[in-house]
C-alpha cells in the first residue's frame, strides 16, 4: 500500500507540474515516452554486470580487490566506438528491409543478449570464475552494442526541443532498468525474496529487452534514411572512409575536441568508484537483503526519478555550462554522506539519507551530462560519435575506477569515500577550462555529413 501511494503521489506530482510549468510539458509527448522504454532495456544489463554482480560476488565471499577488478569485465563499453561505424552503416540481410537500420540491429542484438544472460546467471563464480568471466564479457559486448543502437535511435527520433526531456525520460527508463536488474534480480535470487537462485533471476531479468522492442515498433524507423543514405554506386574504399574515418575526423577537427574527450573521461570518475564499492560496503556493514532492497526501492529509485525530472529544466534555467558545473558539484559532495554512513555503521536511516541524496544528485547529473553528449553528436554519424563519447566516459568508469577495491582495503571505508570526493576535482577543473575557452557549445545535431571522400 505504501509503495502504491508513493507511486501515485510521484506520478500525480509530475503530471501536475507537466500541465502547469511550460519547461516540463514536453514530457507528455510520445517520443520522450519511447525514450523511456528504450532506457529500460539499455539500463538493466550494466547493472547486472556491476551492482548486482558485485553484490553476488560479495555474497560468495570473493575478495574486495578481485571485485574491484571484476569491473574490468565491462571493457567492451570502453571500446564500442571501434565497431560503432558498422552498426551505423552496415545493413543486416532480411531484417533491415523489414524494420530499418536501427531496429534491425536492435532486435538482433537483443535476442542474443537475452540468451547470453541465461548463461551468465547459470555460471558459478565461486568455482568456475573463468566461465563466469567469459559470459560476463559476452554480455558486456552485446550490451555495449545495444547501447550503440539505442543511443543513436533515441537521438534521431527526438527533435531539438524534445532532446533534454527525452534524455531525462531515457534516464527514467534507464534507472527503472537499473532498479529491476539490481533490486529485482536480488529479490528473485535471494533467500529473503523468491529464492529462485541466480540462474533463473538473471534469465527473467533478461525480459527487460521487451520495452525497447515495443517502443521501436511504435516509433518506426526514425530519421536514419534522411541522414545516412548511401550514395548509389559508391566504391567500397569510399564507403569505408565515409563510414569509419569521417565521423572521427569531423569530431576531432572541432575546436577543443581533445579537451572535451579528456573531460568526458574524468568527469564522473569519483562517482564511478563509489558506485563500484557501495554494495560491498553495504554487505560488510551487515545490512540484510531486505534492508538493501527497501532503501533502494522506496528511497533511491524515487529520489533518482525526481532528480532526472529536474535535469531538463535545470539546463533551461542555468544553461549547459552552469548545469554541468552545479550537477558535478552536487554529485561530488553527495559522497560525503557515505563517509558518515561508514562511521555510523549499520544505521538504516543514514543509509536511506545517503542513498537518497546520491540518487537525486545523480539523476540531475546524468540528464545534464547525457544531453550534453547527445548535442555533440552529428546526426550524420549519430551512432559512431555518441559511441566515441560514451566509450571515453566508460574508460573512467571501467579502468580508472577499477583500483577502487584496493583503495577500500588500504584506506578503509571512511578514507575511501573521502578519496572519491577528491577524485572528482580534476573533472571539475577541466570543465572550468573548456567552459572558459568557449567549448561548451550548442547542439551540432543538424549538421550534414562530410561528402569530401565520397566517390561516385
Amino acid at each position: 500500500m505504501v509503495e502504491a501511494l508513493t507511486f501515485l503521489a510521484v506520478v500525480g506530482a509530475i503530471a501536475c507540474v507537466g500541465f502547469l510549468v511550460p519547461a516540463f510539458q514536453p514530457y507528455r509527448r510520445p517520443m520522450p515516452f519511447v525514450a523511456f522504454l528504450l532506457g529500460i532495456s539499455s539500463g538493466f544489463p550494466l547493472t547486472l554486470l556491476l551492482a548486482t554482480m558485485t553484490f553476488w560476488l560479495s555474497k560468495q565471499g570473493v575478495d574486495k580487490t578481485a571485485i574491484g577488478f571484476a569491473i574490468g569485465l565491462t571493457t567492451p563499453y570502453t571500446l564500442k566506438f571501434l565497431w560503432a561505424p558498422l552498426v551505423d552503416k552496415l545493413s543486416i540481410p532480411v531484417l533491415t528491409p523489414l524494420f530499418g537500420q536501427r531496429r534491425s540491429w536492435l532486435f538482433l542484438i537483443q535476442g542474443l543478449l537475452f540468451a547470453s544472460l541465461w548463461q551468465l546467471g547459470g555460471s558459478d563464480p565461486a568455482n568456475q570464475l573463468s566461465v563466469f568471466a567469459l559470459w560476463a564479457i559476452i554480455v558486456a559486448f552485446l550490451s555495449a552494442t545495444q547501447d550503440i543502437v539505442i543511443d543513436a535511435y533515441r537521438i534521431e527520433i527526438l527533435s531539438d526541443e524534445e532532446l533534454p526531456h527525452g534524455t531525462a525520460m531515457n534516464q527514467f527508463g534507464y534507472r527503472t532498468g537499473n532498479l529491476i536488474a539490481g533490486v529485482g534480480t536480488i529479490w528473485l535470487a535471494s533467500s529473503e525474496g523468491m529464492a529462485y537462485g541466480w540462474a533463473l533471476a538473471y534469465g527473467l531479468t533478461g525480459l527487460c529487452v521487451v520495452p525497447a522492442v515495443l517502443g521501436a515498433l511504435y516509433a518506426g524507423p526514425g530519421n536514419f534514411v534522411e541522414h545516412h543514405g548511401r550514395v548509389a554506386g559508391q566504391r567500397a574504399s569510399a564507403w569505408l572512409r565515409q563510414t569509419v574515418f569521417n565521423p572521427f575526423r569531423e569530431f576531432l577537427n572541432r575546436d577543443g575536441a581533445l579537451l572535451i574527450l579528456l573531460f568526458v573521461v574524468v568527469y564522473k570518475v569519483g562517482d564511478a568508484m563509489g558506485q563500484g564499492m557501495l554494495n560491498p560496503m553495504i554487505v560488510e556493514l551487515g545490512f540484510s537483503d531486505t534492508e538493501f532492497i527497501t532503501v533502494n526501492k522506496l528511497v533511491g529509485f524515487w529520489a533518482l526519478i525526481a532528480g532526472a525530472a529536474v535535469g531538463a529544466p535545470f539546463i533551461a534555467w542555468l544553461g549547459m555550462g552552469r548545469a554541468l558545473f552545479f550537477s558535478g558539484l552536487l554529485m561530488m559532495l553527495s559522497n560525503l554522506l557515505f563517509m558518515v554512513l561508514a562511521v555510523a555503521g549499520h544505521d538504516p536511516m543514514v543509509l536511506g539519507l545517503a542513498v537518497g541524496t546520491e540518487n537525486f544528485t545523480s539523476g540531475i547529473g546524468l540528464t545534464v551530462f547525457v544531453t550534453y553528449l547527445s548535442g555533440l553528436s552529428n546526426l550524420a554519424y549519430t551512432a559512431t560519435q555518441f559511441a566515441l563519447l560514451t566509450s571515453f566516459a566508460a574508460v573512467g568508469r571501467t579502468w580508472l575506477a577499477a583500483p577502487a577495491g584496493i583503495l577500500a582495503n588500504e584506506l578503509g571505508w571512511v578514507g575511501f569515500w573521502g578519496f572519491t570526493v577528491l577524485a572528482a576535482i580534476p573533472g571539475m577543473v577541466l570543465l572550468w577550462i573548456i567552459w572558459r575557452r568557449g567549448f561548451i557549445v550548442g547542439s551540432v545535431r543538424q549538421s550534414e555529413p562530410d561528402h569530401r571522400d565520397v566517390e561516385a
